[in-house]
């Protein structure tokens, strides 16, 4: 019998927890302060394991309303759905509008750092080339199946935790033997080289941290496709969190620990920020080992995108069902059990940013300034959600009111001060998009008005 694609098909349900902990923490990346390290420790003072503290506890607050929405509504749209549901049709649509620029963005500067690390490798290859090849692997993973691609995965992801356990050994071996550049306590409590310990350069520093993070909330994105019901997915999100806060932490610390410049020397020099961490593991322990870790970033960074690209599909697909887009987008293939249409689109566009980024020299700038924006308006509606359906609404019986008031409410206040410290580009495309979207939100309104049916229907 030949393949088909239906609009009858479900999802297939075929995941466990550990592959949904795998989907999760291939999005984020296990060495994901990687790139970010040297920036974080110029604007902390010094004290970048701490702002990996603090931005851990600040997501908690999130993936907490992840882990309550989720059995509210335990369907593929993730945030869109919790929305959808909690507040109504309008608010859903610009939850699941806004995750979508998130869903999109974030794999194409995943498939673009895997092509300028693979060019870096290979330099006879332009970039764009490891961009797109990066690109037709996974996507023909995700077309095969969920569970084929989350096999692969697992794979991955056990060599980037393979690397990162070498780069922990390696770095204690150095540190007993060499002993610390800086004090055991600085990556806590700064360096002391632009003067004592600040609160305001701390917090400032997570604001771009909690960028890090981004990627767990996919994990909700396939509700339907779990064997075991919703609170295995609840327990998956906050699992992925809090390894990926333990991971963040560590390394941190140690390559903190390791590093020769001071945190007032990167602050006077950005260009050295960006490869602060592979400067300080070249210094320590060789170059082999920051070798390694490139090899290990690139390759890694193409399965984050295939995690993300999924999460993508599966958003296009919840919304194509609930006819907010065409509705072709809400075909699954009967054999495979995944919605090929959505992921087929999620994936060409993706391949058009990813690989426009890498031909332009200041293309990788131009994805990293607006990427986020979307997830963090759709974290902000989650919030919302919350506190609509189990205070306001009281759909459950009376509120607990530090669960589903106070955490929402803290967490919706991280959301929206990260929106308000983004670029002035992240701001400006994000109301864009977010324009966009009113704009096609009222057109299907009037559409569904003039053929007799309600807004809300």
């Amino acid at each position: 019998m030949t393949q088909t694609l239906t609009e009858t098909a479900g999802l297939r349900r075929s995941l466990g927890f550990r592959d949904l902990v795998v989907y999760g923490l291939l999005f984020i990346a296990p060495m994901a302060p990687v790139g970010v390290f040297g920036t974080l420790d110029a604007k902390s003072h010094g004290a970048v394991a701490l702002v990996y503290v603090v931005a851990t506890v600040a997501m908690a607050f999130t993936a907490f309303s992840y882990a309550q929405m989720v059995r509210v509504a335990p369907q593929a749209g993730s945030v869109f759905a919790y929305a959808r549901t909690a507040l109504g049709e309008g608010p859903g649509f610009v939850a699941g509008w806004m995750a979508a620029l998130d869903y999109v963005l974030i794999p194409a500067v995943a498939y673009l750092f895997s092509g300028i690390a693979m060019h870096a490798l290979v330099p006879s290859v332009s970039s764009w080339v490891w961009t797109a090849l990066a690109v037709v692997v996974t996507t023909g993973l995700n077309m095969y199946g969920v569970r084929a691609a989350a096999r692969v995965g697992f794979a991955v992801l056990a060599m980037e935790i393979v690397v990162l356990l070498v780069f922990v050994v390696a770095a204690i071996v150095v540190l007993v033997q060499d002993g610390e550049r800086r004090g055991w306590l600085s990556p806590l409590s700064g360096d002391g080289s632009l003067g004592g310990f600040s609160l305001a350069a701390v917090l400032g520093a997570v604001s771009v941290a909690v960028l890090s993070y981004l990627g767990f909330d996919a994990i909700a994105s396939f509700a339907e496709e779990v064997t075991g019901g919703s609170a295995k997915v609840a327990r998956a999100v906050l699992c992925c969190l809090a390894l990926a806060g333990f991971l963040f932490v560590a390394q941190t610390y140690l390559a903190a620990l390791l590093q020769p410049v001071t945190a007032a020397g990167l602050a006077a020099e950005p260009g050295k920020q960006g490869t602060a961490f592979y400067d300080a593991v070249d210094a320590s322990a060789g170059t082999w080992l920051g070798d390694l870790v490139a090899v290990s970033k690139a390759v890694g960074a193409a399965f984050a995108a295939l995690a993300g690209q999924a999460a993508a599909g599966r958003l296009l697909f919840a919304m194509a069902r609930e006819r907010r887009l065409p509705r072709v987008l809400a075909r699954v293939d009967a054999a495979s059990g995944v919605p090929r249409p959505a992921l087929g689109l999620a994936a060409v566009v993706t391949l058009v940013a990813a690989v426009w980024a890498s031909r332009r020299d200041d293309g990788l700038d131009h994805l990293v300034s607006v990427v986020d924006i979307g997830a963090l308006t759709a974290f902000v509606l989650l919030h919302a959600s919350v506190v609509s359906w189990f205070a306001v609404r009281r759909m459950e019986g009376p509120p607990v009111w530090w669960r589903h008031v106070l955490l929402p409410v803290l967490g919706a206040a991280v959301a929206v001060a990260v929106i308000v410290e983004a670029s002035g580009t992240a701001q400006v495309v994000g109301a864009v998009w977010l324009v966009v979207g009113l704009v096609v939100m009222a057109a299907q309104r009037g559409r569904r008005t003039g053929h007799g049916v309600s807004a809300d229907g």
